[in-house]
């Protein structure tokens, strides 16, 4: 398949800059072969009322960090060009891969001063060497400082890494770090949010338990590959940035359960998806796994283990509207998308949710 057949125009408009002040107002979009019509508006406040009792939800309880950091490269030159990171991977205690702005002025050996002012003052900085230069942008960084140590540095010196489409028309700001976690955010590592998860509240948790929907976690630590552009022709050559994730072997045995007793697994977001389809095997048993996965779901995918999907509207082109098209079908998703469009839908990180029936 091309790229360019998943492509659709969306007004400018239609993003979502900020999420609503009430998480559970934002609308819903049921998609749903099983039902009619297949297309119904809600809200997310109703989402207890379209599920089943018995089924069973899987959240990612990855904890977004404040990964995007400024500084300048020192130590070569008469000059000390400003040098814009984004961390998207840990490799080590003190290691981390990253996307570099402008990357042409980097090269191995280059000393990046985070937080200064480009002079040979220490003063309130971190320092990481550029251990190696890829492709893309992309540089693998060893830093001065390790664990947890690093860690309070780079909460002390970086942003809220928010994605392109909101910090192109914003800086972010102290309300984000609010707005771009869940709730039940705990393990520390991504560089953007499980998205789908942002419309969870303590009050909706509860009424999914008073249902009898259950509630399982597994952690996928989402890197800065999900924003990038694919910029190839045909789908197939495209390669997916690995991130890494991990099922419990408690997690793994309680969805294998439910799934025994004939009751249906719905992911919250695209990235509890890959991860279950990751650790599945093709009778649709889920493992326990603790690795990287690079997983590319597209159209002809065969779905292992997954019924359901609660996600966000996902951008034109983009590796997770293909994933999406795999789900429910490219035809309906473009019908779906221009439902959404028509009905005043927020589109993206912050917008409004879609609950997905696979066929």
């Amino acid at each position: 398949m091309r790229v360019d057949d998943f492509d659709f125009e969306l007004p400018n408009d239609s993003i979502a800059l900020r999420p609503l002040a009430r998480r559970e107002a934002a609308k819903l979009l049921r998609v749903s072969p099983h039902h009619q019509p297949v297309f119904s508006d809600h809200h997310i406040k109703d989402l207890p009322g379209l599920l089943q009792p018995g089924d069973a939800l899987v959240f990612n309880d990855t904890r977004v960090v404040p990964a995007r950091l400024s500084g300048h490269r020192i130590g070569r030159g008469a000059t000390n060009p400003k040098i814009e990171i984004t961390l998207h991977q840990r490799s080590s205690d003190s290691a981390w891969l990253a996307f570099a702005k402008p990357g042409r002025k980097l090269r191995a050996g280059d000393v990046i001063r985070l937080g200064g002012s480009g002079t040979a003052c220490y003063g309130d900085s971190l320092d990481a060497t550029v251990s190696e230069k890829r492709d893309g942008g992309e540089i693998a960084l060893e830093f001065e400082l390790s664990g947890a140590f690093l860690d309070e540095a780079i909460a002390t010196h970086g942003q809220m890494p928010l994605p392109p489409y909101i910090a192109s028309q914003r800086p972010p700001d102290a309300q984000d770090e609010h707005d771009y976690q869940t709730i039940y955010a705990t393990r520390e590592g991504a560089v953007a949010a499980p998205t789908a998860g942002l419309h969870f509240t303590d009050a909706l948790m509860y009424s999914l338990k008073a249902r009898d929907i259950s509630c399982h976690f597994l952690t996928l630590h989402v890197g800065a590959g999900t924003f990038l552009p694919v910029k190839v022709d045909e789908v197939a050559d495209h390669r997916m940035h690995s991130e890494w994730g991990e099922i419990t072997e408690a997690t793994a045995k309680s969805l294998n359960d439910i799934r025994a007793q004939g009751k249906r697994l719905i992911c919250v977001g695209t990235t509890s998806l890959r991860m279950i389809e990751t650790a599945s095997l093709e009778d649709g048993t889920i493992e326990p796994m603790a690795r990287a996965t690079d997983i590319f779901i597209t159209p002809g995918y065969r779905f292992k283990a997954v019924d359901g999907l609660i996600t966000n509207f996902h951008t034109p082109r983009s590796t997770l509207f293909m994933l999406v098209s795999a789900f429910c079908g490219l035809r309906q998703m473009r019908e779906a998308y221009a439902h959404a469009i028509k009905s005043d839908y927020r589109f993206y990180s912050y917008g409004d949710a879609c609950l997905l029936e696979r066929q």
